[in-house]
C-alpha cells in the first residue's frame, strides 16, 4: 500500500489550530505558551460560570421529561454522535419515544427551533442533526436555545426522553444524566484550556459526569493527558457497517475497495480515525483535507482522478442527490461492551420510571 498523500483544500483556521493543539510541533508548543495568559482568564470565567449555575445565581430550566447530555470537554470530534445514535436506537427498540436536540452547527440561519423534516438540508438544520434524524428515525429539533428545542419536542412530538447531542457546557438546560466522550487517540491534546489548547473545561469536570466513554480500545484511558485521574471509563469502538452509494440505492462491503486507490473525505473532528479505518481494510486512501462540517467539490475530484470516493456518513448528508458515479459513504456503529451498555441503559430506565 502506498503512503498516504494529502490533497489540500481550504480547511479553515479551526483545523489548523487543532493540529497545533493535538500535535507535538515546536511551533504548536510556542503558540500555546504564548496564549497561556488568555487561557488562565478563560479558565476563571468557566469556573465562575459553572459556580453560578451550581449556586443558582444563573437559572437553569428543567424539562418535563428526562434529559441526557452526551458531550465532551474538548474542541473537536470524539465520536459522540454515533454514541448518541446507538443509545437512541437501543431505547426506541424498547418502544420508548425518544427525541434529540442539537444546536444545529452550520445552519444558514437560526430563527428558532426547527424539527428536522425528510426534505431538510444541511443549510436548514446542520449536518449532525440531519445524520441523526436519518439514522435513528426519531424527531430531532435544532436551535441555539436547546431549552426551546426540548420544549418543542415535548409539545409536538410527545417524547418520553430527550438526548442533547453536545451541550455539556449548556448549563441553562438542566440535565438528569451526563455522558462525556473522549477520543482514545487524541485524548485532551496539550491539556491547556482555550485558546492555548482544546479544553472547554478542565479535566476535573469529568469527576462530575455520570459516565465517561472512551472512543478506542479498552485500556486507552491511560496516557490521555488526564493528570493520572482514575475514571470508571467505558470503551467503545466505531465499526464500519458496509458502504452505501451516495444516491442511497446500492450497498456493499467495505472490503470491495481493498487494494484500490480511492479519494477519502472526512469532514469530521478527527479525520485521521476514518483514514486509519480505511487503511485497516486494505484500502489505499488519498485523504482530502476537509474542514469539520465542510465540503468540497466531488466532481472536481473525479475530474482529477476517476477513483472511487469514500466519505463518512456525516459528509454524505452534505451532498443530497449528487449524480457522482462511484461515490460511497461508510456508516459506523458505536460498539460497546455489553456490561457498559447495560449499566447506562439501567440508569436511563430508572429516569423514565421516576417521571
Amino acid at each position: 500500500m502506498s503512503r498516504h498523500t494529502q490533497i489540500r483544500h481550504p480547511a479553515g483556521i479551526e483545523r489548523r489550530i487543532e493540529r497545533l493543539w493535538y500535535g507535538d510541533s515546536v511551533i504548536g508548543k510556542a503558540v500555546s505558551l504564548a496564549m497561556l495568559p488568555f487561557s488562565l482568564m478563560f479558565h476563571i470565567v468557566v469556573a465562575l460560570r459553572r459556580l453560578a449555575y451550581h449556586r443558582g445565581w444563573f437559572a437553569s430550566t428543567r424539562i418535563a421529561v428526562p434529559v441526557v447530555v452526551v458531550g465532551n470537554i474538548v474542541v473537536g470530534g470524539t465520536g459522540k454522535t454515533p454514541l448518541v445514535a446507538a443509545f437512541v436506537q437501543r431505547l426506541t427498540g424498547q418502544g420508548i419515544r425518544v427525541g434529540i436536540v442539537s444546536r444545529g452547527y452550520g445552519r444558514a440561519t437560526d430563527r428558532g427551533p426547527v424539527i428536522v423534516a425528510p426534505d431538510s438540508t444541511v443549510a436548514d438544520v446542520g449536518d449532525e442533526p440531519l445524520l441523526l434524524a436519518r439514522r435513528t428515525g426519531v424527531p430531532v429539533c435544532v436551535c441555539r436555545d436547546r431549552i426551546a428545542a426540548a420544549n418543542m419536542l415535548v409539545r409536538e412530538a410527545d417524547v418520553e426522553i430527550i438526548f442533547s447531542d453536545d451541550g455539556l457546557q449548556h448549563y441553562r438546560l438542566r440535565r438528569d444524566l451526563e455522558i462525556a466522550v473522549i477520543d482514545g487517540v487524541r485524548g485532551i491534546g496539550n491539556g491547556f484550556m482555550l485558546p492555548a489548547g482544546p479544553m472547554r473545561e478542565p479535566a476535573g469536570r469529568l469527576d462530575a459526569v455520570d459516565f465517561v466513554f472512551v472512543n478506542g480500545r479498552p485500556g486507552t484511558i491511560d496516557g490521555l493527558g488526564l493528570d493520572g485521574r482514575a475514571f470508571d471509563a467505558h470503551a467503545f469502538e466505531l465499526e464500519p457497517d458496509g458502504v452505501i452509494a451516495l444516491d442511497g440505492i446500492s450497498t456493499g462491503r467495505l472490503e470491495r475497495f481493498a487494494g484500490q486507490r480511492v479519494w477519502a473525505l472526512a469532514g469530521i473532528g478527527n479525520p485521521q480515525r476514518f483514514f486509519t479505518m480505511l487503511a485497516s481494510a486494505g484500502i489505499d486512501a488519498l485523504p482530502v483535507d476537509v474542514p469539520d462540517h465542510g465540503r468540497v467539490s466531488l466532481s472536481q475530484l473525479r475530474d482529477r482522478h476517476a477513483w472511487p470516493i469514500l466519505m463518512t456518513e456525516k459528509d454524505a448528508v452534505k451532498y443530497p442527490g449528487k449524480p457522482v458515479a462511484d461515490a460511497w459513504y461508510v456508516p459506523v456503529d458505536a460498539r460497546m461492551a455489553p456490561d457498559s451498555e447495560a449499566i447506562v441503559m439501567r440508569r436511563m430506565q430508572q429516569l423514565l420510571r421516576q417521571v
